[in-house]
């Protein structure tokens, strides 16, 4: 327990944080191991109520890989994976929207209104948020997004609600995609020009040494990116993550950061302190 000239400190060096991100967009990808416990959960959720109770603009973005394989197991329906991506048949495509945007949804919903804040729950189908094409064949109905209508967001944010957003797309002749939370959560940041997004995931950021948690890059130059993957310090599963923050800053997002999903609090660690928590990727100088 911090005593209180220690707790004192702590708000002083949020100050400046909370001053520049005040009336100000950030998106939050919300998913994987952050999601596994009602601690984790809970801790992300009073992260989000405190930003927008002090004048931020919060809107959230969520996956969720994990229930949507545990409900296909409990149909009888196996879990296919195409180079680490799920194979989605019109029948999973079906589970995923029942999944993500009812169970997860408005779970997290929920969550946030028994916190005292306002929120609403969506998905890229509603308001014609998160029109998709097929990424591939080979994938079946895994969306690549096409276009993004930002208005309903807008709506919901003006009138004082986070928009909590699962990542379902649709397209014109009534087809149903699954859609990458990270992909969603960069194309929704990038049209709303967010000051900042966050990417929480299962490891502290980008290491230098994928082995050693302690080789935490903690600030990347998006021109930087090419070198780092020639190093290879950018491999495997990273590179489509990495590739989301590029493109979000390409979009005109200001500010990525992949974070820490599994330490409480990370999101209010990451924002609102001198050191932060993960590791951000910024344009340039």
């Amino acid at each position: 327990m911090l005593d209180k000239k220690q707790q004192a400190e702590v708000l002083l060096e949020a100050m400046p944080y909370i001053k520049k991100y005040q009336n100000k967009v950030l998106v939050i990808k919300y998913g994987g191991n952050a999601m596994l416990t009602d601690e984790l959960r809970w801790s992300v959720m009073r992260d989000l109520t405190i930003l927008h109770c002090v004048g931020i603009k919060v809107v959230l973005v969520h996956g969720g890989g994990p229930e949507i394989s545990q409900t296909l197991s409990r149909m009888g329906i196996e879990s296919k994976f195409v180079n680490g991506l799920r194979y989605t048949d019109e029948e999973t495509a079906e589970v995923v929207r029942m999944v993500l945007a009812g169970k997860v949804n408005k779970s997290l919903v929920h969550m946030l209104g028994a916190m005292g804040d306002k929120a609403v729950g969506l998905c890229g189908m509603d308001g014609n948020l998160l029109l998709c094409e097929k990424e591939s064949e080979a994938l079946g109905f895994v969306g690549k997004i096409v276009s993004v209508n930002t208005e309903i967001i807008d709506d919901c944010l003006n009138a004082g609600y986070i928009p909590v957003i699962s990542s379902v797309g649709y397209d014109n002749v009534g087809n149903i995609y699954n859609v990458n939370a990270d992909t969603a959560a960069s194309a929704i940041a990038g049209a709303l020009k967010a000051e900042s997004l966050i990417l929480m995931t299962d490891i502290r950021g980008l290491l230098q040494d994928k082995d050693d948690e302690s080789s935490l890059i903690k600030k990347v130059y998006v021109s930087d990116i090419p070198s780092l993957v020639k190093e290879g310090i950018i491999s495997g599963g990273m590179v489509p993550k990495i590739n989301c923050c590029k493109e979000a800053i390409r979009r005109g997002v200001n500010r990525v950061f992949i974070t820490d999903g599994r330490v409480a609090h990370s999101v209010l660690l990451e924002l609102l302190s001198d050191e932060g928590m993960g590791t951000m990727f910024v344009k340039g100088d």
